[in-house]
């Protein structure tokens, strides 16, 4: 039996997957892990294509698009449902359909785990497809938080990013694993409940690990396992719709994780900024830039009302530090 579930989520991404299956199921030896695509309601011809060139691997097919945070959690019910057929995984393993594989990739992180047993999430190091001796926007090599909530990467901060010359290829604690790559305990992620459908996509990986250290596990990258993104494979890194989940997911994420004594004064300080940038897209003629931030903020407001914030469902650590990274 397989020791990790790797769920590959697509959405239109035949031609992804049709790159990047193969080395994935040539890098990803039975014993480690048992791979599944689950199709978010393709319309491309993923499903075709799966059923004609991948008959070996399991496909689980939803009937719509239900984004990346519920994709994902309904796709790992149905794979434990099926605990009879695939045995009882002692790992999950959410990987982008974008992304190259290399030898050893995943027992490495399965290695580290094993062997880390306060590690709750790990990631390997995320390098750039196109610029392959450089990281990658999307996660780096492990992401942290700055005082105010603002994510940013080793390897990358803002839209700089780094050469990887080795700087950082020491396996590292850090505050969020790249949901390109996200390696989780399996009952880790049934103790928290998985992602927070409210998400949608983008900030719910940084969620998830920040309610994971609120329960006192650890997160960690590995970059002895090194993976090749593409990136905006779904959503283009200047999409309008990907900036207004940023926006408002990140408010959302503050909300949820914050302690109350300090998060309306954060929350507060992080929409005077967010204000400035909408003035800023405003004045450089991006108006649907402009008009996603409003809408983010106004959607904010709106469903906050619905989020479960996590302090009131674990245990706060004793420590009167936030969990912030600086």
């Amino acid at each position: 039996m397989s020791k990790t579930a790797v769920v590959i989520l697509n959405w239109n991404g035949k031609s992804f997957l049709e790159k990047f299956l193969p080395s994935i199921i040539a890098f990803t030896p039975r014993e480690a892990g048992t791979i599944f695509v689950a199709d978010n309601g393709s319309t491309d011809g993923s499903l075709e294509m799966l059923y004609d060139w991948f008959a070996q691997i399991p496909v689980i097919k939803f009937e719509k698009n239900y984004g990346f945070t519920q994709g994902y959690n309904k796709a790992f019910e149905e794979v434990a449902s099926q605990w009879t057929k695939y045995g009882r995984f002692e790992y999950y393993l959410l990987l982008n359909s974008d992304v190259e594989v290399t030898p050893q990739w995943l027992e490495t992180l399965i290695g580290f785990m094993d062997s880390h047993p306060k590690a709750g999430v790990c990631s390997p190091k995320v390098r750039s497809f196109y610029r392959r001796e450089y990281f990658e926007h999307a996660g780096a090599c492990g992401g942290m938080l700055d005082r105010y909530g603002f994510p940013y990467c080793r390897g990358r901060v803002l839209n700089k990013v780094e050469k990887d010359t080795g700087q950082y290829d020491t396996p590292s604690e850090v505050f969020w694993a790249s949901g390109t790559s996200f390696m989780v305990r399996t009952e880790l992620w049934k103790r928290i409940g998985g992602l927070d459908d409210i998400f949608f996509a983008h900030m719910e990986e940084i969620d998830f690990c920040w309610r994971a250290k609120l329960l006192g596990w650890q997160v960690w990258v590995v970059p002895q396992s090194v993976i090749y993104h593409v990136g905006g494979g779904t959503l283009p890194n200047n999409s309008p719709r990907k900036l207004y989940l940023n926006f408002r997911n990140n408010l959302l994420m503050l909300y949820k994780n914050l302690p109350r004594r300090s998060s309306g004064r954060i929350i507060f300080f992080r929409k005077c900024i967010d204000g400035c940038a909408a003035i800023a897209y405003l004045l450089t003629g991006k108006f649907s830039f402009f008009k996603a931030v409003i809408r983010a903020h106004k959607d904010y407001k709106s469903m906050k009302k619905g989020a479960i914030r996590s302090q009131s469902l674990v245990p706060v650590p004793r420590s009167k530090k936030l969990l912030f990274f600086l």
